[in-house]
């Protein structure tokens, strides 16, 4: 039979971190040895979902679980404060990362890319776990090539911390490996309230909505000489990254190096 992957989640007690707790439990090929939560510690994990008890107590120190679990990866949904050190921490215990969380800079995912490679794990950042949102991004690029001239919109909650999101940065380089830079609009624009054309990123603008009752939308407009054409995802709940988180835990296991980007496990 073959051998379960051990998984410690970290942020458990939030709402990402629930659901991946949830997905882990309920997956035979996956064994949920640690979960670890600053807000919820000392209790069962299992009953941060409603599951029956999984003798995984929930703990509030991150290394000293990660040394008396010994997982194989580390699922983490925490803030963009916490995410690089949880990380860090994670490959020197020799634990694989997937990382749900944004705001790595591009000199700390080099830096965590060459500490997987001397520790000689996998290890993945994925901005976005969602296979639509996936296809969204792929779809953005390849129509950058023809349509070289687009703005990119995105809506989350109003307690989303970091602006943009980390599913518009992802979308906005990958457009940009197809695409030079290209300053649009009128070169004499001026923007009579500071940020109203949103922000600049190779010649293009980001525009972040946050409003109470938004969960996850992103649109990219291409605009053409008597057209326009809309690449647009919407998701509707948590749960709907799941299967992306699902697919990763096990990819991980099989690669060498930090991976930016859930797009290079879907072709």
């Amino acid at each position: 039979m073959m051998q379960k992957i051990k998984v410690a989640v970290t942020g458990a007690g939030g709402r990402m971190g629930k659901e991946v707790v949830k997905m882990v439990l309920e997956d035979e090929a996956l064994q949920l040895v640690a979960a670890v939560d600053p807000h919820s510690g000392g209790i069962d994990a299992a009953s941060l979902v409603g599951l029956p008890a999984s003798e995984v107590i929930v703990t509030t120190d991150l290394e000293t679980t990660l040394a008396d679990s010994k997982p194989d990866v580390m699922v983490d949904f925490t803030t963009p404060q916490t995410v690089f050190h949880n990380t860090k921490t994670a490959i020197e215990h020799g634990v694989r990362p997937v990382i749900g969380t944004t705001g790595f800079t591009p000199e700390q995912i080099e830096e965590l890319d060459k500490l997987c490679q001397d520790r000689q794990i996998g290890g993945l950042i994925a901005p976005n776990f969602s296979i639509g949102a996936i296809l969204m991004m792929k779809f953005a690029a390849q129509a950058a090539k023809y349509f070289p001239h687009l703005e990119i919109i995105e809506y989350h909650g109003d307690q989303k911390l970091d602006a943009p999101s980390g599913t518009a940065v992802k979308t906005a380089e990958l457009i940009s490996q197809v695409r030079e830079e290209l300053r649009q609009g009128n070169p004499k624009e001026e923007e009579t309230i500071e940020g109203a054309r949103g922000g600049y990123y190779n010649g293009f603008r980001i525009h972040s909505v946050r409003l109470p009752g938004v969960f996850a939308q992103q649109e990219v407009i291409f605009g053409g000489f008597g057209q326009t054409l809309k690449i647009r995802h919407d998701s509707y709940e948590r749960a709907g990254y799941m299967p992306g988180v699902n697919l990763a835990v096990k990819k991980v296991m099989e690669y060498t190096g930090l991976i930016y980007g859930f797009d290079h496990f879907i072709e």
